[in-house]
């Protein structure tokens, strides 16, 4: 077991009231960053060409390929800085500190012509109240460095619990992504089977975006900073469609509670920072989650393996020729 140092720095507290205004802003920002991804990149399913990735640095975009090279985009949040590579030009950027959403969105379209990306993006932002076109947004404008750290830090320890997770599936599963309209971090399992027409009507997000992503039966976990709504870090899992008695389902750790208001299991990011085990405890709620959902929902056990291992290739079992 680490010492409480080791763990409040593994896992930091996360303060919703002091984080949210710098939380606001930086996930405007993702935004600017998220849809310059989705301009350059062709679509592929369930919007996976879109998202963000937690790195050792912060959040970055992966390669975009453009023009015959590559460009990567990301954010610093060790130095705090939005930087910019390219294989065919130095690396760019500029300082993170407070900035208006239209200044940061000035900056960076003129780092990309600096280097001979011109791209044009929908101006407006997604998944959040009373939306402002970038270019026109002077009213995001904070960023206390220490809570971005915090919250990347956090990041990067439920990305590591994330990714071990996904090694226990052998069928079709998203890598883990952070999805910029609703700034979360996610991960997803995938039945195999369609589902029912989703009937769209998500705020801030094209019923045709919606209806591709759920195309198919999932049972989805992720993690997100709070909002007004629900103003507090927590983990989420919802299926969908979601299988009769999901509701009701056992799951763990006991701290987690079903939303009929957002149709999905929440367990608050408190409960799993300040247990003896962070990392245990919230793989309890993956796990549980999950099972409720492929039980109830009758997924095929084939689907299913045991944690992934370091160095160690699966036994494959079976006929020979």
């Amino acid at each position: 077991m680490r010492s409480l140092h080791d763990r409040d720095a593994a896992w930091p507290a996360l303060d919703h009231a002091a984080s949210r205004d710098t939380l606001a802003t930086l996930q405007l920002w993702a935004q600017i960053v998220g849809k310059v991804r989705l301009a350059l990149t062709p679509w592929l399913n369930h919007g996976w060409q879109m998202p963000l990735y937690v790195n050792a640095r912060g959040l970055g975009s992966s390669p975009i390929h453009v023009g015959g090279e590559i460009v990567e985009i990301g954010f610093d949040l060790v130095d705090h800085r939005l930087v910019v590579r390219s294989s065919r030009s130095s690396e760019r950027g500029f300082a993170l500190a407070p900035m208006s959403v239209a200044a940061f969105y000035r900056r960076l379209m003129a780092e990309l012509a600096a280097i001979g990306v011109e791209v044009a993006i929908n101006t407006l932002p997604n998944e959040v109240a009373d939306p402002i076109r970038f270019p026109d947004d002077e009213t995001h404008a904070s960023y206390d460095a220490a809570i971005a750290h915090a919250y990347w830090r956090a990041l990067v320890a439920v990305d590591g619990v994330f990714r071990l997770f996904r090694t226990a599936f052998l069928g079709k599963t998203s890598p883990v992504h952070l999805f910029w309209g609703a700034f979360d971090l996610a991960v997803t399992r995938f039945s195999g089977r369609t589902a029912p027409h989703h009937p769209g009507g998500v705020p801030g997000l094209p019923d045709d975006v919606t209806r591709e992503a759920y195309s198919h039966e999932v049972s989805s976990a992720g993690f997100w900073p709070g909002s007004d709504r629900y103003p507090q870090a927590a983990f989420y899992s919802y299926a969908y469609p979601a299988p009769a008695g999901f509701a009701d389902a056992k799951v763990e750790p006991a701290q987690a509670t079903w939303s009929a208001a957002m149709g999905e299991w929440l367990l608050p990011y408190e409960a799993v920072r300040s247990a003896a085990d962070p990392e245990a405890a919230l793989m309890r709620f993956l796990q549980s989650t999950y099972r409720a959902a492929a039980d109830l929902g009758h997924w095929e056990a084939a689907l299913e393996c045991a944690l992934g291992v370091p160095g160690r290739p699966r036994a494959v079992t079976g006929a020979t020729g």
